[in-house]
Order: C-alpha cells, then sequence, then structure tokens
C-alpha cells in the first residue's frame, strides 16, 4: 500500500533517520496468517501487531495492519484530509510503522530499544506528523486541539493486563510531556519555528532508553 511507504518516509524526513528495509516489505493483512504467526495478537483482534523474533542473522520482522483499517485510509487519505473520521486509523497505522521503522533503524546501529521507548516514540511520531499534516490542511483547524485528541482521550484495549496497561499508560504520560514541550516552544500562534522542533525531535530520536527520559524528567 502506497500509503505506508509514505508514513514511513515522512517518518523518516521528520526524524532524519533513514532506513533501506520498505514496511510493506514486511506487511501482513491476513488474520490468518497473523494467527499461526502470533496466536495471542490474533485472538486480541488487534488492528496493528509488530512481530520481532531473533534470527540467526538478525533480526525478523512483520507488521500486521487490518485489511478494512487500510482500505478506510485508501479511500481517504490522512495524507489529503486529516479530520476526526480518519485520525484514529491514522494513528493506529503511524504506531504500526513507527514501530517498524524505529527497530530497524535501531538494528542497524546494534542499538536495542524497550518496549517503552518504542510506544513512547510512536506517540511522538503521531504528534509531530499529525501536527505538520493538519498544519498545512484546512487553516491548520486541527492543530490546536490535536494534544488532547491523541494524550487525553485514549483508551486501552480490556484484554492487557496489569504491567502493560501501566507501560502504555506511561509512554503516553511521557510522550504527552514531550509534545507539550515542542507545542510550547516552537509551535505558539505567532512564532511557529518547524525547522528548530525538527531539531529537536531528530536529537531525542537518537537518544538512548534512559537518555531519553532523563531529557523528558529535565523539561
Amino acid at each position: 500500500m502506497r500509503l505506508l511507504r509514505e508514513l514511513q518516509d515522512l517518518l523518516a524526513r521528520i526524524n532524519d533517520a533513514e532506513v533501506t528495509e520498505d514496511v510493506r516489505d514486511f506487511l501482513i493483512t491476513d488474520r490468518r496468517t497473523l494467527r499461526r504467526c502470533h496466536p495471542p495478537s490474533a485472538r486480541a483482534a488487534t488492528p496493528e501487531a509488530l512481530l520481532v523474533s531473533q534470527a540467526d542473522d538478525g533480526l525478523a520482522m512483520s507488521l500486521y495492519l487490518d485489511a478494512a483499517l487500510l482500505g478506510r485510509l485508501a479511500r481517504r487519505s490522512p495524507l489529503e484530509h486529516l479530520d476526526d473520521d480518519n485520525l484514529e486509523d491514522f494513528c493506529t497505522a503511524l504506531e504500526g510503522v513507527s514501530h517498524f521503522h524505529c527497530v530497524a533503524f535501531s538494528a542497524a546501529r546494534g542499538w536495542s530499544v524497550s518496549l517503552l521507548a518504542l510506544e513512547m516514540q510512536a506517540e511522538i511520531d503521531k504528534y509531530a506528523l499529525g501536527v505538520l499534516l493538519a498544519g498545512q490542511q484546512r487553516g491548520g483547524a486541527l492543530v490546536a486541539g490535536l494534544h488532547p485528541r491523541l494524550f487525553e482521550r485514549v483508551r486501552y484495549r480490556e484484554d492487557l493486563d496489569g504491567p502493560m496497561r501501566r507501560l502504555y499508560a506511561e509512554a503516553n504520560r511521557y510522550a504527552a510531556r514531550f509534545c507539550r514541550r515542542l507545542e510550547e516552544r516552537f509551535l505558539r500562534r505567532r512564532d511557529v519555528r518547524v525547522r528548530d522542533m525538527l531539531g529537536e525531535l531528530r536529537r531525542f530520536y537518537r537518544l538512548g532508553d534512559a537518555g531519553k527520559l532523563r531529557a523528558i524528567e529535565a523539561a
């Protein structure tokens, strides 16, 4: 699906983080295939799942995205018109692409990445790309309310156990704090500084897990 490659290219440009792998080459859309690869994800009826396993020559990855979700995005592309009707689907697809891209980028450099950092980066990527897209569409009408939409009006799957629910909540909390700082520093109504915001995003992307948390706590 062309949209997934376009999302990956946009994330690569935002974070100045190119990878050689094309997310479309690792895509699964058939739930029966997901069931064979990872039965828990199939049972949870999740619309998005990144599957990673250690292989002898590196990592093996697959990204599952629900076919119906991709169909809706194909009919109404967020790259052309991002609004409340497709924001959730946009965020779901982008989360998967962000996970894939971050793991591929880190693996190519021999870096490890924790699940917390992976989830936190995906939330930041949603906000950063959402702001940039919304700022170019309909006079930026969606930008003002994007932070609460992404970080306050959240729902977690009911089947999540306590530790995983706490991990997702912690990733949301850290990402919300970082993105609020971006908003306050670089996105003031009369002082929008996109280039400086991109510089901050790129520095943050290259920090290790502990460095990212320290950077947020210090804000």
